[in-house]
């Protein structure tokens, strides 16, 4: 049998370097929680394949429903109509936020925005894209233009895309105004209007996009006040909302999107990582009215809603529905929450904890109130010693970001926080 440097080494000499890999693990299955390697070593999970298997690894009910559509058939490419494909999209549309209701399957995050700054782009007829600093949107031109969590992302690629203007992202504990997250939203939002009146008239802007959980840039949960002040903004200006939900959505956040823990409904929202347990799928949703205005050959896609990853996604979706994840998330929340802020009274290292339903992020600082960088990649591969796998965020990526299935037990959660307390109080 081959090593895991062995594979590593394979891997180097076929794969350009700009494919980050986060830990050096090769692994031969996954079950539920947990990952299994090539030597029989198992390994749990907090990173979800990146907030992507929601309902855990090979779970069953994907896996069967898979299974008996690869024995009909496994792609239409657009040339024919298929009852999984509309079946997964009527079933989606009984989970998102009122009155989103009308939809365009494609095959990841990254697509799901380009799609939702095309159709907004296109209904309006205004070009100017409003875009938060720390976002992460994606890495195609269009989203890597709107994504600022982090320079590397756009540099060497400029030109980006034009009249995409940015704002402050209202995370009130790096803001640059501070304060509670009511004043921290206020100031944020006078920013905006301050651009509006100097940098882009309301009248050209098409839209104004948001992670309402900040993903890569740091789990930072938005302030409700700032949404509702971006609902109002929207409505006074005729710009369309967009709540890019590619990380917080599928239950992530306690509910099916954080649209509805928050109550703020967009016009038109991204949705990609756990809608179909790490088969390849994304998706706009808009209001009827909005959707209905985008004419037949505005938009295309030849793998987008393929039935095998619609298939995942109706398991995918029943799933968590029948087996009432989302107040289980909720429990969860407070669980995790509970002790890592119990932690962090401990150790000064955690800065502080936060997050909704089980997108946590948990950050580490050095004593003098620096981005502890170097603690935060020792604790990760620490960890992965000891049989946990946990990935980071951040600017300065020193935001450690656990984000387990939903299904998770408490006795596995409890196991997962164990081995990070005492990853922690090792960090010298």
């Amino acid at each position: 049998m081959t090593t895991t440097s062995d594979v590593i080494a394979r891997q180097a000499k076929v794969f350009t370097p700009a494919l980050h890999i986060y830990h050096p693990l090769v692994i031969e299955r996954g079950e539920g929680s947990w990952v299994i390697d090539r030597n029989g070593k198992r390994y749990l999970d907090l990173s979800s394949g990146l907030a992507v298997l929601n309902i855990g690894h090979n779970h069953p009910r994907v896996l069967k429903r898979v299974r008996e559509q690869m024995e009909r058939f496994v792609h239409t490419g657009g040339i024919f109509y298929n009852e999984t494909t509309l079946e997964a999209a009527e079933l989606l549309a009984t989970v998102t936020p009122d009155r989103l209701d009308m939809l365009f399957f494609s095959n990841s995050g990254a697509e799901a925005v380009e799609g939702a700054i095309k159709l907004a782009r296109f209904v309006t007829g205004r070009q100017g894209i409003v875009a938060f600093s720390g976002a992460f949107h994606g890495r195609t031109l269009g989203a890597v233009s709107l994504t600022t969590s982090s320079a590397r992302y756009r540099s060497r690629y400029h030109p980006l895309l034009p009249s995409v203007f940015h704002a402050p992202y209202p995370d009130c504990r790096h803001s640059q105004f501070g304060g509670t997250p009511e004043e921290c939203s206020l100031s944020c939002l006078d920013y905006l209007d301050q651009m509006l009146r100097h940098l882009i008239t309301p009248s050209e802007v098409a839209a104004i996009i948001i992670e309402p959980v900040l993903g890569e840039g740091g789990y930072v949960p938005a302030p409700a006040p700032f949404l509702r002040g971006l609902r109002h903004l929207c409505d006074q200006h005729g710009s369309l909302l967009i709540f890019d939900e590619v990380q917080s959505g599928m239950g992530r956040t306690g509910d099916w999107f954080a649209a509805q823990r928050y109550g703020v409904t967009p016009d038109v929202m991204a949705v990609a990582k756990g809608i179909a347990s790490g088969f390849p799928l994304s998706a706009v949703v808009a209001r009827h009215g909005i959707m209905e205005q985008w004419p037949m050959g505005a938009h295309g896609t030849t793998f987008g809603g393929n039935p095998l990853a619609c298939a995942a996604a109706i398991a995918t979706i029943e799933t968590i529905r029948n087996e009432g994840l989302l107040p289980r998330s909720r429990v969860l929340e407070e669980r995790a929450m509970t002790r890592l802020r119990a932690m962090s009274e401990r150790y000064p290292r955690i800065a502080d904890v936060r997050g909704l339903g089980l997108m946590i992020g948990v950050e580490l600082a050095t004593t003098d109130g620096t981005p502890d960088t170097e603690g935060c990649e020792r604790l990760m591969a620490w960890c992965l010693s000891q049989g946990l796998i946990i990935i980071n965020c951040g600017p300065d990526r020193n935001v450690i970001r656990l984000i387990p299935p939903l299904t998770i037990s408490d006795s596995e959660l409890d196991q997962g926080l164990d081995i990070i307390e005492a990853g922690v109080a090792a960090l010298p």
